[in-house]
């Protein structure tokens, strides 16, 4: 039976494609989301066809994965025999006309004419039954789809960072997705070993949209400099966050974090309190953009 989403209202899939059709999946984009999402899908047992269009991103997250597999098998989460049917689950190419599967997962860039364009071109590559699922963490996918042919297949898949660990995956339906597309991504992401919730189709669905404050008033403090980003990384760890919100971005990606605060403080028509922070922005512009960069609000070896 197909699971109900919020604002599905066309239902053109084909009711015949099932979740045990699904053999091989596509993931565009081989940073560091990328690479998390597709070890998933190996893990999962799927075909994976790893995607990008800067062949020298994809040795890095072939690295990046077989790392995260080894450290699995250290702490016996995993054995030596199934790490190894993983990464040879594995292919990858940065030739767009390869990516033909039954599901595509897009973990790109965090701009609407970048994510349509990659869409579009893979829409005439596959057949109409392929899904396509965007990781997207603040666009909302009905804006997405209407540009997309078969806008019923598009869905919001929205995987957490770092993907291979964090539990939780946004499950968003468009104005024209058809329940059946997000039974199977709902599947699928169980599978994973993910817990799934079910979000409207608003600008930051639910994480990001509550999560945002958590940022923009940190960043807010340091601007007005009530204190310095350790300082403030410090109180909030000591009232029983995990990770203080500098911390955190650095780990996220600088640049992330900024671009979805944007995406954000864009589609809710510039309401002050998603407003980007300056200090921010000026990371970005130096390539200071975290842990993925050796440099952040802290510096890594």
């Amino acid at each position: 039976m197909a699971l109900a989403c919020i604002g599905c209202f066309v239902l053109h899939y084909p009711s015949n494609m099932n979740f045990s059709d699904i053999k091989t999946i596509v993931i565009v984009g081989a940073g560091t989301m990328g690479a998390g999402i597709a070890q998933l899908c190996a893990v999962a047992g799927y075909r994976t066809i790893l995607f990008d269009i800067n062949a020298d991103a994809l040795p890095k997250a072939q690295q990046h994965i077989a790392h995260n597999l080894s450290e699995a098998v250290k702490r016996n989460k995993m054995t030596a025999d199934a790490q190894q049917a993983a990464l040879q689950r594995i292919v990858t190419t940065h030739h767009i006309a390869e990516l033909v599967g039954d599901i595509v997962i897009e973990a790109v860039v965090e701009k609407l004419a970048i994510k349509v364009d990659i869409f579009q071109q893979i829409a005439h590559l596959n057949p109409p039954t392929t899904i396509l699922a965007s990781n997207t963490s603040s666009i909302p996918i009905t804006q997405i789809a209407a540009a997309i042919p078969q806008p019923e297949r598009v869905v919001g898949m929205h995987f957490f960072n770092p993907a291979h660990l964090m539990k939780l995956v946004e499950v968003i339906a468009g104005a024209a997705t058809a329940p059946e597309v997000c039974q199977i991504i709902t599947e699928l992401a169980q599978k994973m070993g993910k817990t799934t919730v079910q979000a409207a189709d608003s600008p930051g669905f639910i994480v990001n949209r509550v999560a945002r404050p958590y940022y923009v008033e940190s960043l807010q403090i340091l601007e007005e400099q009530v204190a310095d980003h350790a300082t403030i990384d410090e109180l909030l760890e000591a009232t029983g966050f995990k990770m203080g919100a500098f911390r955190l971005m650095d780990l996220i990606g600088v640049d992330v974090n900024f671009s979805v605060t944007s995406s954000l403080f864009e589609s809710f028509h510039y309401v002050p309190r998603f407003r980007p922070s300056r200090i921010q922005q000026q990371k970005v512009l130096a390539g200071f953009c975290g842990r993925k960069s050796g440099k952040g609000f802290y510096e890594y070896e």
